[in-house]
C-alpha cells in the first residue's frame, strides 16, 4: 500500500510561538500552504513536514497523502480497520481517518 508523503500535523496553542520554535530547529514555512493569519501552516526541513494547526482540532495527526486515497480506505476496511471518518464522494480529492490500537489519529489525505 502506498501511502505517499507523511507529515505530523500538530495542535499548537500559538501558530507564532510554534512557528518561531520549528524555524529555530531548521524548518522553514512553505508560502503557499497556510499563514498565521489563518492559523495553520506547513513547515518543511529537507523531506520532513510537519503543519502547525491552531484552534483546528485537539490532538496530534500522523498524515499520509496516498495517491488513491479510496484504495488505502477500501484495504484499511479489508482488514478490518474501522473507519471513522469515510471517504465522501467517488473521485477526486478526498479523505478518511482512522485510530490506531492507542487511540492515535491517522488520516489519509488526498489533495
Amino acid at each position: 500500500m502506498d501511502l505517499g508523503l507523511f507529515s505530523l500535523s500538530l495542535a499548537v496553542k500559538n501558530i507564532e510561538v510554534s512557528k518561531e520554535f520549528y524555524e529555530a530547529l531548521g524548518f522553514e514555512a512553505m508560502t503557499s500552504c497556510g499563514s498565521i493569519e489563518e492559523k495553520w501552516l506547513i513547515m518543511k526541513n529537507g523531506q520532513t513536514m510537519i503543519g502547525l494547526f491552531e484552534g483546528m482540532f485537539e490532538e496530534n495527526i500522523l498524515t499520509f497523502n496516498p495517491s488513491d486515497v479510496r484504495s488505502v480506505q477500501e484495504k484499511l476496511a479489508a482488514h478490518g480497520v474501522d473507519i471513522d471518518v469515510p471517504i465522501k464522494g467517488d473521485s477526486g480529492p478526498g479523505h478518511c481517518i482512522v485510530k490506531d490500537p492507542d487511540g492515535n489519529t491517522l488520516m489519509f489525505d488526498q489533495f
